[in-house]
């Protein structure tokens, strides 16, 4: 950074009163929640009789005509929240005098020429900024906030909290806590403000500051990225755009959104490190033979894939995805695989896309069996798979590609039945030989026959129960929530579990077993192994 930061005390009075406040589009969305707003309240109504009180660091650009929040914009919107619960209680309460000023110096600026008063501080999201402006001029927040998650939301439940807060304090002494409040804030409650000359300089600013600490997401970095190499006159509406993509990983987290830009670029780049993605994008790492989308290529890339990966995400959703390619997609979600997807977006503009979407799914089945999915290399190699598919349009070649990823047949059937598992995949599994499919519907409910803890039951040591426990041989698909109480030895199984096996379960093969020991398991095990090898090598 070229020119210096020019670094001033202010009272939050004197630094609000002085200008209009802008929080630029590039900035994180306000995200306080009870916890922050409880603390900030806390801090404050346990300073308000100190000679002063340091309330944080404010980063400012300056243009002339407004100054923007670079950083400190969770702390000057609550700020603005507290001193507008402390305006209309000093309204009603007949304390006019004492309104006019909170309101001249923290809430609405006086035009001298039209005599119009306009807001002290503005968001930049236009929704969020109708709640933020509707809370300040009507004192109580409007009827439609949006969902829970949404930014109004937490603006509104921000104000309620700080507004309940102050009315229980001011039970003492209504009168004289009003006057007290205002002069804490007006004259005693001091920021740090820098204030930097270079308005231009207001992303690089934002992304040094916050990337010194760890608060600021990838997302954060991304969107700030993308919107300082837009220019001026598309600024609203690349912001709009962003959001709108974002928006559609609200429930999920950030964490998703950004996984989501991951992969999307992945199908045209190959591999990239989630710990790389933003320096990459950015063009501050280099990565030999990867060239990065520039931002509109980015945009535009993010709303091409958007639709088919909120269905691999939740198969239930609408979208281009034939009802075979859905399976799939729940199949992966069962088994907790994200990994291929950049391999299915690639897949998806290629010929005969449903045979390649199955060819991944039993390579992925194969691989867990065979214990070596999870691994990064795996990862990195599915990446750069999925270029290739992009490239040459056609999945096919992902026969010879991820050739040295194909386990044996032989070795699939080995590991099965001998291998644990956890129950998700143990589940996918039975339920996968039990319907002769590799996209099973996810019916009954799987239990062990052998529990893990089941100190009755005779012919199985405690030793052997912990090898075969959690094979599949182990296992049972039935319709039942919960194990009956009575089904605690293999006599308590078969009367009591048993007749609640679903439809397609091997019912008969079980009644025949004598006694569930160890070698019942793993007979049951080589069975189930050999069908499930005619299921997944066909």
């Amino acid at each position: 950074m070229q020119t210096p930061l020019n670094a001033s005390a202010s009272t939050a009075g004197a630094l609000l009163s002085s200008s209009v406040f802008e929080v630029p589009q590039f900035q994180r969305e306000y995200s306080w929640q009870e916890d922050e707003v409880s603390e900030f309240w806390n801090d404050l109504s346990n300073g308000i009789e100190s000679d002063s009180y340091f309330l944080g660091l404010i980063i400012l650009t300056d243009d002339g005509v407004k100054k923007h929040v670079v950083d400190g914009q969770q702390r000057l919107i609550t700020l603005s929240l507290l001193a507008n619960a402390i305006y209309f209680e000093a309204r009603t309460r007949g304390r006019a005098a004492l309104a006019d000023r909170i309101r001249a110096d923290f809430l609405r600026s006086i035009d001298y020429d039209s005599d119009e008063t306009n807001p002290r501080v503005v968001l930049s999201d236009e929704e969020d900024n109708a709640t933020f402006q509707a809370i300040l001029d009507d004192g109580k927040v409007p009827s439609n906030t949006g969902d829970d998650e949404s930014v109004s939301k937490r603006l509104a439940e921000s104000y309620n909290f700080l507004k309940d807060k102050l009315q229980q304090d001011l039970k003492q002494d209504p009168f004289k806590r009003l006057g007290k409040w205002t002069e804490f804030l007006t004259h005693r409650v001091y920021f740090a403000v820098f204030v930097h000359p270079d308005p231009s300089s207001a992303y690089q600013v934002y992304e040094v500051i916050n990337t010194r600490g760890k608060e600021l997401t990838t997302a954060d970095l991304l969107k700030n990225y993308v919107l300082s190499q837009t220019t001026a006159a598309r600024k609203q509406s690349r912001y709009r755009q962003w959001q709108d993509l974002s928006g559609h990983f609200l429930q999920d987290g950030t964490n998703n959104f950004v996984q989501y830009i991951r992969h999307s670029v992945t199908v045209r780049s190959g591999h990239i490190l989630p710990k790389d993605l933003f320096g990459f994008l950015a063009r501050r790492v280099n990565h030999p033979g990867k060239k990065p989308p520039n931002p509109e290529e980015l945009i535009s890339l993010l709303k091409e894939y958007l639709p088919l990966y909120l269905q691999m995400i939740d198969p239930t959703l609408g979208g281009p995805a034939e009802p075979d390619a859905l399976k799939v997609f729940d199949a992966l979600n069962a088994l907790g695989v994200i990994a291929v997807r950049p391999i299915l977006l690639a897949i998806a503009n290629s010929k005969d896309q449903l045979e390649g979407m199955k060819y991944i799914l039993r390579l992925v089945v194969r691989r867990i069996v065979v214990g070596n999915l999870g691994t990064g290399n795996v990862e990195r190699r599915f990446g750069e798979a999925a270029r290739k598919v992009y490239e040459a349009r056609t999945w096919k070649i992902l026969v010879d590609d991820l050739k040295d990823l194909n386990p044996s047949r032989d070795d699939f059937v080995n590991q099965i039945g001998r291998r644990s598992f956890n129950k998700g995949v143990l589940g996918f599994l039975r339920r996968s030989v039990l319907a002769q499919s590799i996209t099973p519907d996810s019916f009954g409910v799987l239990h062990f026959v052998r529990p893990r803890q089941a100190s009755e039951w005779e012919g199985m040591s405690e030793e052997d129960a912990a090898f075969w426990g959690a094979t599949i041989g182990n296992t049972f698909i039935a319709d039942l929530e919960r194990r009956p109480k009575g089904a605690v030895d293999w006599q308590g199984f078969k009367q009591h579990m048993l007749p609640h096996a679903v439809e397609c379960e091997w019912r008969s093969r079980l009644a025949r077993i004598g006694e569930w020991d160890a070698g019942a398991v793993e007979s049951m095990g080589k069975k189930l192994a050999d069908a499930a090898g005619d299921i997944w090598f066909p």
